[in-house]
This record gives C-alpha cells, structure tokens and sequence, in this order.
C-alpha cells in the first residue's frame, strides 16, 4: 500500500527541515498539518520577497516575463514542494488545509498579472484578456516546472524561454 507523506513525514523530519526543536513544533501546533500549512505560506512570501526584489532591475513587461520564467525555473523546487503536492492529495488532509494550499497559488498570479497590466499600460501588449493570459502563463510554467524534478534546472532555460517567446508572439504589439 502506498504510503501518504503525512503517514511518512515525522516531527523528527520537520524538526530537521525547519530548524526548529521538535519541543518547539509540539509546543506551537497541534498538528503536522498546521504546521506545514504555515510553512508553505512562509515559503511562496520568500518566493514573492524574492522577485520583488529582482523585479525592477527588468526596464520592460518583456523583459520581467522572461525573468519571472527564471525565477519560477529557478525558485520552483523547495523541499516543501513535493510533500505539499502528496499531502493535498491524500485524502486524510483536511479540505480546510487543501484550500489554504491551493490559495497560495494567488501569490503566482498576481505577479503574472502584473506584468500583464505593465504590458498593456505601455502598450507594449495588445488589447486582451489579462486573466486568460495569468491562468496560461501559470500553467505554462507550472507544466515545465515539473520537469524539475527530473532535470538539471540550467538544461530547462531554453523550454522556458521558448515558452515566453511563443506567448510574446501572440500578445506583443508590433514594434515593441
């Protein structure tokens, strides 16, 4: 029988990925799923944090979507990642939690957003459906981001640059 993570993961194993006592763990939450509810809300602020901080070195919407193709590429993979794909899917794992899991997703997408609204402020996109556009690019890049688990992320840059060049071709205004 195939086993859940949440049957396989211990305190001991949070203890050692978290940093923090297992006393400390036992202490502040009353489960293994709380406690890796917060972990992952900490882990997609990081990841936020982090193209926040890259974002305004790109000059042009252009630009900051093939940056944010290699910051999905390279902040993709965290330890957290795999178990929190077993655990939404376990069926132990309350609907409660799931949601929480699947709202993190907003974080993603509204940076994609973003950039899509950059892009038509300056009319360096044309006219279209911006929350089309968001749900494409997420899953575009959500889609290859499975691929890390099987390939050295630098051999992936050219697929993800390959994915923003197909989509610029479809929402770039000419001349830009």
């Amino acid at each position: 029988m195939n086993q859940s993570i949440g049957d396989q993961l211990s305190v001991e194993d949070i203890s050692k990925a978290s940093g923090y006592s297992k006393g400390h763990i036992y202490y502040h939450f009353e489960s293994k799923e709380k406690l890796f509810i917060l972990l992952a809300q900490n882990t997609i602020r990081d990841w936020y944090s982090k193209w926040m901080e890259k974002e305004p070195s790109y000059t042009s919407a252009t630009d900051k979507l093939y940056g944010m193709a290699m910051h999905v590429l390279y902040n993709y993979q965290t330890p957290l990642l795999k178990a929190g794909q077993e655990l939404a899917s376990n069926p132990n794992f309350s609907s409660e939690s799931v949601k929480k899991l699947y709202e993190l997703a907003i974080i993603p997408m509204s940076a994609y957003r973003s950039i899509f609204q950059e892009g038509l402020d300056k009319k360096e996109f044309v006219s279209g459906n911006i929350d089309e556009w968001t749900v494409l690019l997420g899953t575009w890049l959500g889609g290859l981001c499975q691929l890390t688990n099987t390939k050295e992320l630098n051999s992936l840059e050219p697929l993800f640059k390959q994915a923003i060049i197909m989509f610029l071709k479809r929402i770039k205004t000419r001349g830009n």
